[in-house]
């Protein structure tokens, strides 16, 4: 079974990124079929949890339960709406609570929502480099989408686009998601010794 995560940090009810995680999660499970379960998670509702575990250093069991839900990902979505110029600080408080190497190797597909297309960099100058440095593997179409682009044609390719670098991303999984054990194959004592003496 292969799992995907979406995770939506819109902060309005109803919310554009809401809508546009859902087409991406919806594009992606179409892309994927029968064997995979793409679950969508709101951080809206998480939003004091975050902020105490920030402050406490602890999860409460709603917010451990979606960080579970990313440790066991295969693979994830996710979309913010553009402040100032970049991801919104909802978003980047959850990235921030992730424990480190959590995203080493993991598929990432990234969006974006905002008004007006003039922040449609937000993919390339924020997030990509983002991810970049937490060692995620990101698809290399982001998805965008200003108010106007919804009901556009345009905006349906690209979903489709990137929901299918995913879905090839996660058939060649293996090969990219390497999980080393370091003491899978500890260096024997005695040579450690010898190396001391030499």
């Amino acid at each position: 079974m292969t799992r995907v995560l979406a995770v939506s940090a819109g902060l309005s009810s109803p919310s554009s990124t809401r809508l546009l995680t859902d087409r991406l999660a919806d594009a992606v499970r179409a892309r994927l079929g029968a064997g995979a379960e793409v679950d969508v998670v709101e951080l809206r509702p998480l939003a004091h949890a975050l902020a105490d575990h920030l402050l406490t250093g602890f999860p409460n069991a709603e917010l451990e339960a979606v960080l579970d839900q990313v440790r066991e990902a295969d693979a994830l979505v996710m979309v913010t709406p553009v402040f100032s110029a970049s991801f919104s600080g909802l978003f980047k408080t959850f990235v921030d609570v992730l424990e480190p190497g959590l995203l080493i190797g993991k598929p990432v597909l990234i969006g974006a929502t905002a008004g007006t297309s003039r922040h449609s960099l937000v993919l390339d100058h924020a997030l990509r480099p983002l991810f970049a440095y937490l060692r995620a593997v990101v698809v290399p179409t982001g998805v965008f989408a200003a108010t106007e682009d919804f009901g556009d044609h345009g905006l349906e390719q690209r979903i489709e686009r990137a929901a299918g670098e995913l879905a090839d991303l996660l058939g060649g999984r293996r090969s990219l998601h390497v999980v080393r054990d370091e003491f899978a194959d500890p260096t024997p004592f005695a040579d450690r010794l010898r190396g001391l003496s030499t």
